[in-house]
């Protein structure tokens, strides 16, 4: 693969998993968005979970493509987590690793609850599906 290409997936890469972290985090206050943020927030938490009992817990297949085309591009030394990674692309905040998986963890569970409580208040609750 060229470099130009590599580049440009980096670039790509960086924006959608930085947005889609951006959605789980705060994806639940437009109503309209509610449906699809507890479903990408399960599907994260599935892939942490259930992939991560294959490829080691908090697997992200985004942060592996990422991975795979920063490797290419000579990068070595890559952190497991992508939120140090990209707070410290990003911001240039350099975060111990425990502290990033700790953030990372904490900040989901708060997504999922919240999703969870409004997905219930709503659907389960009032038997509206037409919103």
């Amino acid at each position: 693969m060229s470099q130009l290409v590599l580049h440009i997936l980096d670039i790509f890469f960086v924006i959608f998993h930085s947005v889609f972290i951006l959605f789980i985090l705060f994806g639940w206050i437009p109503r309209r968005f509610r449906v699809a943020h507890l479903v990408c927030v399960l599907l994260t938490g599935g892939s942490w979970f259930i992939l991560g009992i294959f490829y080691g817990m908090g697997f992200c297949p985004l942060t592996e493509w990422h991975w795979d085309v920063l490797r290419q591009l000579g990068k070595t030394g890559l952190p497991f987590s992508y939120v140090q990674y990209i707070l410290d692309r990003l911001l240039g905040i350099n975060i111990p690793a425990g502290t990033a998986d700790s953030v990372t963890l904490y900040a989901w569970l708060a997504a999922l609850l919240i999703s969870i409580f409004l997905f219930s208040r709503k659907y389960l609750r009032h038997g509206k599906f037409n919103h």
